[in-house]
């Protein structure tokens, strides 16, 4: 049963990343915004949103010390996650796709836009990750880091939304929802109704939300019948799960051969999740925000996913392009990184 729930909603998220890259594109159309506003911006925040609500439930509406922590490792989980494996699945999905993309097996951006979400993150999430080394009872500083979080992420949204659109930029393909227009003269493919792009945007977001709740839940039960720990589930297994609308989009979007739009919905989705989850957590948790011999192994995964946007995004944004075998550096070190915690959460006390 378990096993069908997780076939299930697995198939529900793909149905909403579907209509979500392709209502995402045509609300960025409609509104004149460039490609770094709707991946990086609209895109980051709609499939952020399934991941986010694990620390916020854990956090915000759970009183015990332990639930802190399953939030925690799930506002850490979503950075690495994205880091490695995200960029991993996108590696091997320019590879397979490469006969039918016109760059290849090159994964072509704007280095202005993944430059823009690279910088962002490495200072929000080092900062967020600086605070952890004060002591315990620091939440004062915890609390003052939390609103310069939001705010940082207020400015990089403006900055971004202050971007102009291409003017060489395709038309986005048929809205999936136009078959809904209530008038026969508004069926025209090539210029919807804002408001049936909205229905669009907020039906697929609504059914990646219920299919990435759904998958954590079988992951969960699954988990539970074969003895994982806990923490495993809260720092590798949930995230993985939950950052699976960023790797769908990424899938259908390179294929398109759109990498801007697919590289920025992982950059943008990794800044979103190092500011406003960390926020919650550096508020309304502030005891469990605190590197110690108990919550190294969890924190460490900060360091890798540091390493991971220097061996990737960094020569991205030199060069403007990268193959898609050098996005496989992620998985190298993801794989490195869940040998370390499997040691380190399954050893004998």
């Amino acid at each position: 049963m378990d096993l069908a729930f997780l076939v299930g909603s697995f198939a529900i998220i793909l149905v909403g990343a579907e209509l979500f890259t392709n209502g995402i594109e045509w609300l960025g159309h409609k509104m004149d915004l460039g490609e770094g506003a709707v991946g990086s911006v609209f895109a980051a925040i709609g499939t952020a949103l399934p991941e986010t609500m694990i620390p916020l439930i854990a956090i915000l509406f759970a009183s015990s010390p332990k639930a802190h922590d399953v939030g925690v490792g799930a506002v850490l989980g979503a950075p690495f996650m994205l880091a490695t494996l995200a960029f991993a699945v996108t590696g091997v999905v320019v590879l397979v796709s490469a006969r039918v993309r016109s760059a290849g097996v090159e994964v072509v951006v704007k280095p202005h836009v993944v430059a823009h979400d690279v910088r962002t993150f490495m200072i929000a999430y080092g900062a967020a990750i600086a605070l952890a080394f004060l002591p315990i009872g620091a939440h004062l500083p915890r609390t003052i880091g939390a609103v310069l979080l939001l705010v940082g992420y207020g400015w990089y949204v403006r900055r971004h939304l202050a971007e102009e659109a291409d003017e060489n930029a395709a038309t986005p393909e048929p809205l999936r929802f136009h078959r809904f227009e209530v008038h026969p003269h508004r069926l025209n493919t090539q210029d919807p109704r804002v408001r049936i792009v909205l229905a669009q945007v907020i039906v697929a977001a609504l059914l990646i939300v219920v299919g990435a709740t759904l998958f954590v839940g079988a992951v969960e039960a699954i988990g539970a019948t074969l003895g994982v720990d806990e923490a495993l589930l809260a720092l590798l297994v949930a995230p993985m799960a939950t950052e699976l609308p960023e790797a769908v989009n990424a899938i259908i979007w390179i294929r398109q051969g759109k990498d801007t739009l697919a590289i920025g919905n992982i950059t943008g989705a990794m800044v979103f999740q190092a500011t406003i989850p960390t926020a919650i957590a550096l508020a309304f948790a502030p005891e469990t925000w605190v590197i110690d011999a108990h919550s190294l192994p969890a924190f460490a995964s900060a360091a890798v996913a540091f390493a991971s946007v220097a061996l990737i995004a960094v020569p991205m944004i030199r060069r403007g392009r990268l193959t898609g075998r050098a996005l496989l550096g992620g998985g190298v070190l993801y794989t490195g990184y869940v040998g370390f915690i499997l040691l380190a959460v399954l050893r004998p006390a």
